[in-house]
């Protein structure tokens, strides 16, 4: 596991959901190997899926470099020591406010 702080990079997600993006990211490190990306990855986004619904994205290494569309209000980028993660709800449901499609009616608002 890694013990360092967490830093934001940048984000446009409400505090609640970023806290809890920064937890889920320890809990991964705990339950896997460092070494071991696309598990930290696939963990991370299935509790985001779990938590706010479908279609999140999660990347995670050392080294990577990306381009991509977002939901606004759905978007982290921050690391722990070296590693680097980005999580993300894809941006092509327009059908669905923004407050729907974060997940953020369930269970009331995580706005700032």
């Amino acid at each position: 596991m890694l013990e360092g702080k967490a830093v934001v990079r940048e984000t446009d997600m409400p505090t609640l959901m970023q806290s809890h993006a920064m937890e889920l990211a320890y809990k991964a490190l705990d339950l896997h190997e460092v070494s071991d990306c696309r598990s930290i990855a696939h963990y991370i986004k299935q509790k985001f899926d779990e938590a706010y619904g479908p279609a999140w994205h999660c990347v995670v290494g050392k080294d990577f470099g990306s381009c991509i569309t977002h939901l606004c209000g759905s978007f982290i980028f921050f690391h722990v020591e070296m590693m680097e993660f980005l999580i993300f709800k894809d941006g092509t449901d327009s059908c669905k406010s923004r407050e729907e499609a974060i997940g953020v009616l369930q269970n009331g608002s995580l706005s700032d």
